[in-house]
């Protein structure tokens, strides 16, 4: 029974960590309708209704101090107080990783995810759009001196049912601090059962 739970979290943690690649990096990793996995450069053209992601402007590197300054910047800047929230990673304990969230009521969930997402790209973050999730009204991913961000209103099945009530969401901004220029990823196909 150990030796099938153990490939049930190891399927599951392999699962959860292609997904969030595919959210961050969407120009490297692909998941078809199908559940496979494709690395590398898309092997077919983008369609028309996705937009292309823009190129970022040479930015110097961030720190994750620099990027946890504009992730509350942009809260302070859509009219919440960043302490009602909450950091995701705790200061000091991983400096690749950041974000905050905060338990809002739907009805005003997207337009402050809209006012920080406005704010973001006034500070000089990139969109950096994800044709496999994005949605204006849902998330946006953004990209800056080696940062992604992610900005979300749908957080609801990330905490037990108990936690929300129906009228609210969580509003997330989550950060990674990805390099991977220097790696040459092989285009791969991998299916996930």
């Amino acid at each position: 029974m150990n030796a099938f739970l153990k490939r049930v979290w190891i399927g599951l943690a392999a699962t959860l960590i292609v997904s969030l690649a595919a959210v961050v990096m969407p120009d490297q990793v692909q998941i078809g309708d199908d559940g496979r996995v494709h690395l590398g450069a898309p092997a077919s053209t983008p369609s028309v209704s996705a937009p292309a992601p823009h190129p970022e402007p040479t930015s110097p590197p961030l720190t994750r101090e620099e990027v946890d300054e504009a992730i509350a910047t942009a809260v302070r800047a859509a009219g919440l107080d960043a302490e009602q929230g909450k950091s995701t990673v705790p200061a000091g304990s991983n400096l690749n990783r950041t974000g905050w969230t905060a338990i809002r009521e739907k009805a005003a969930a997207q337009s402050e995810m809209k006012a920080i997402c406005a704010d973001l790209e006034r500070q000089g973050w990139v969109l950096n759009p994800n044709p496999n999730g994005d949605t204006a009204d849902l998330s946006r991913s953004y990209k800056r001196g080696g940062w992604y961000l992610l900005v979300s209103t749908r957080g609801q099945s990330q905490a037990p049912s108990n936690t929300l009530s129906d009228s609210q969401t969580y509003l997330t901004m989550t950060g990674l601090q990805l390099n991977l220029s220097d790696i040459p990823l092989p285009a791969v196909t991998v299916r996930i059962r």
